[in-house]
């Protein structure tokens, strides 16, 4: 499916992908949901793909708000690069591996439906004006939220259904 180019379909592929995810998701049993991946993989098991995104929203919230003060986002994070982002991943992994699956999945729920509403709030123009924002760089708002959902989404299902095979 080709990357979101207008509100419409940034709307549209986050609330599908995302949908698609979770109904993946929901329709396997418990003891499916909980298998560790094979070895390899950072994320061992389902729980933590999705705190993996649920922390990607976070820090997408934390950006927007922080660039929205008219300040400069930590972007990826405070002390990382886009260069060093596995250590990041693998920080938000020991920081979430302890929690159980059902707090992730609400937390995932609910931070998704805030990216939804950012999206929402913004016209087409305000999320796909390149350098629109100081704290977006060259790049536009809508590809930030690309990133934390729509394709973001799309590549858990796919890490996901490759672990189980």
């Amino acid at each position: 499916m080709p990357r979101p180019t207008n509100k419409t379909e940034l709307f549209d592929q986050s609330q599908k992908n995302f949908k698609t995810l979770m109904t993946f998701v929901n329709n396997l049993s418990e003891a499916e949901r909980n298998m560790d991946f094979p070895p390899g993989t950072m994320n061992r098991n389902i729980r933590d793909v999705l705190a993996h995104l649920h922390e990607w929203h976070l820090m997408m919230k934390d950006w927007y708000e922080t660039g929205n003060k008219g300040k400069k986002p930590d972007i990826p994070a405070k002390g990382y690069t886009w260069k060093n982002t596995p250590e990041l991943n693998k920080k938000i992994w020991e920081k979430n591996r302890h929690i159980p699956f059902e707090t992730i999945y609400a937390a995932l729920s609910d931070s998704h439906n805030n990216m939804i509403k950012i999206i929402e709030s913004h016209s087409n123009e305000e999320l796909f004006d390149k350098k629109r924002y100081a704290w977006t760089g060259t790049t536009s708002l809508g590809v930030y939220l690309i990133s934390s959902t729509s394709s973001h989404y799309d590549w858990a299902l796919k890490l996901i259904k490759k672990a189980r095979k």
